[in-house]
């Protein structure tokens, strides 16, 4: 708002959204919303953010079932003098395998026939990304490139057929945090929809008594100094 504005009006706020909200969810019904209210607000620049919870039929790995596997998404439209970017944003939940534990994990069975497991731990990488002028990204697609980049995604139905297939897959895929930033990064400059990105991994340790996370960045949208001392704490999926 101008400096000398008092404030924004909340019931407005409210009533400006509700226009639009028996419409089709999509960057286009957020656009128009962001239009009323700039225009009911008398504001020369806005923000919408969406947060929603998005099912996906997934298979389990071997034994046929399949189940509903929940993603947090959030859509966010932001305009700064003029310009508006279109950012998505998904959490997306995997396993990861420390390659070092993995290594002495099979040196003690070599050396001293003594059975020892790798430690691995629940993931998550907050991906988000700039969508390039025009361009549309499906859900399914920003899925599809974290899957490919690593493919140790939690389960949602599990055998134990299902349960020795996820095994195999961890070990097959054991993975530093800064390697799974890194990973994600390439799958994501892959796609000619995607501008700038940012991936926050977290790997919640179940050896160490304090969590590895990485962050990595491409462009100048999500370059921060700080990122904030509860950024982190919210990767945490309890549910």
């Amino acid at each position: 708002l101008d400096a000398d504005k008092k404030g924004i009006n909340m019931s407005r706020i409210m009533r400006s959204f509700y226009v639009h909200a028996d419409k089709t969810f999509s960057f286009e019904v957020i656009e128009a919303a962001l239009d009323d209210y700039k225009s009911d607000l008398e504001s020369f620049d806005a923000r919408i953010e969406l947060a929603f919870s998005f099912p996906v039929k997934v298979e389990s790995l071997r034994s046929g079932l399949w189940g509903f596997q929940y993603y947090d998404i959030a859509l966010e439209l932001v305009e700064t003098a003029g310009v508006r970017r279109k950012i998505v944003h998904l959490d997306y939940v995997y396993s990861s395998t420390c390659p070092c534990s993995l290594e002495l994990s099979e040196h003690a069975r070599r050396e001293r026939n003594q059975l020892a497991t790798p430690h691995s731990q629940r993931s998550v990488a907050r991906v988000s990304v700039e969508l390039k002028e025009g361009e549309c990204l499906w859900f399914e697609d920003l899925i599809d490139l974290c899957r490919a980049a690593v493919p140790t995604e939690t389960q949602v139905m599990v055998k134990r057929e299902d349960e020795q297939a996820f095994a195999e897959l961890n070990a097959a895929n054991p993975i530093f945090v800064e390697d799974a930033a890194r990973l994600f990064a390439a799958q994501l400059q892959t796609d000619p929809r995607i501008g700038d990105y940012r991936v926050l991994a977290s790997h919640q340790e179940s050896l160490h008594s304090h969590d590895a996370v990485s962050v990595l960045t491409e462009g100048t949208t999500f370059a921060h100094d700080s990122l904030g001392p509860k950024l982190f704490p919210t990767l945490i999926h309890s549910h």
